[in-house]
């Protein structure tokens, strides 16, 4: 079993800590992986959350032009020093 002793750390407006390697690896965590904190009693669960691949039909579903900037490809007038 990996175990480590930290300090908690200010991060912005958050507290942090860092997760030595041994114990990422033990928990089979990696660099980018979507995780859940939780907490039980006085206890800080940290559980892997599963990726879930969307559909195309998911995807277009979720979309709202007014949050994603509306449309992202114009038919107007070149905006740089694009040639067609």
């Amino acid at each position: 079993m990996a175990e480590a002793v930290l300090d908690i750390k200010q991060w912005g407006n958050n507290l942090g800590v860092r997760l030595p390697a041994a114990v990422a690896r033990e928990a089979h965590l990696h660099v980018h992986q979507r995780v859940r904190v939780s907490v039980e009693g006085y206890q800080v669960i940290i559980t892997p959350v599963e990726a879930t691949k969307l559909t195309l039909e998911q995807r277009l579903a979720a979309y709202d032009p007014a949050r994603h900037g509306g449309e992202q490809m114009t038919t107007g007038d070149a905006l740089g020093a694009e040639r067609w």
